[in-house]
């Protein structure tokens, strides 16, 4: 038994008697798995976060780059506001 390792889902191939349309009708699978590439079987934090970088430098939406470096700096402010940083000694007078 692992410690750190998570059980798997057991996968069954019910299909309903009564079912004439495409696939499994009780899968459950979210409408943008096809289109991510962070989502499969990769395992551990180092590949999710290798391909999480790969697929955001290979991003052509330059908007949504400028978006997230906004929330990051908003964010980084809210921090230093909260732990009381002083923010005068990058404006200090000689």
């Amino acid at each position: 038994m692992g410690v750190f390792k998570t059980r798997k889902n057991k996968k069954f191939s019910y299909t309903p008697r009564h079912y004439k349309g495409e696939g499994n009708p009780y899968e459950i699978k979210h409408k943008f798995d096809d289109f991510r590439t962070t989502v499969g079987s990769n395992k551990g934090l180092k590949t999710k976060f290798i391909s999480a970088w790969d697929d955001y430098r290979n991003n052509a939406d330059k908007n949504a780059d400028k978006r997230v470096l906004i929330i990051v700096s908003i964010l980084v402010l809210i921090f230093l506001f909260i732990i009381g940083f002083d923010l005068s000694i990058f404006f200090s007078k000689s």
